[in-house]
Order: C-alpha cells, then sequence, then structure tokens
C-alpha cells in the first residue's frame, strides 16, 4: 500500500528572506575586502552586520512558526 502523500511545505517569506540576507552579507563582505578606502571598508562591513542580524531575526521567526508556535517569537521592548 502506498504511503499518503505529504503536503510540501509551505515557504514563508521569512524562510526566502533567512537565503536572501545571508547573500546580502556575504556579497557586502565581498565588496568591504575590495574597498579602496577605509571609510567605505568599515561602512560595508556596518552593512554586512546588519544584514546577518535581520537573517538571524527571520530565522528564529521562522523557527518560532516551525515549532507550531501560535505566537511570534519574544521581541525586546526597548
Amino acid at each position: 500500500m502506498p504511503e499518503p502523500r505529504r503536503k510540501p511545505r509551505r515557504i514563508t517569506l521569512d524562510g526566502q528572506l533567512v537565503g536572501y540576507w545571508a547573500r546580502e552579507a556575504a556579497r557586502l563582505d565581498a565588496l568591504a575586502a575590495e574597498a579602496r578606502f577605509g571609510w567605505q571598508r568599515r561602512s560595508l562591513e556596518r552593512r554586512a552586520a546588519y544584514a546577518r542580524a535581520q537573517g538571524e531575526r527571520s530565522r528564529v521567526r521562522e523557527a518560532a512558526r516551525d515549532r507550531g508556535s501560535k505566537h511570534g517569537p519574544e521581541e525586546p521592548t526597548a
């Protein structure tokens, strides 16, 4: 008897953003490595760090969704 087919997991925006931000951080790191001036390198490194933080935020949201959490991840309030 064949096994019942499972529905393919729906791709969410957060799931897509994890990969996007990882690629963006890698691109910015490569540009920073080739930067001619220190201020350009520092600016690109800051942008790459921001991209990694955005990717981590999306990864946390996606993990919370995978756990079946009805509420989003707890984000600190400032």
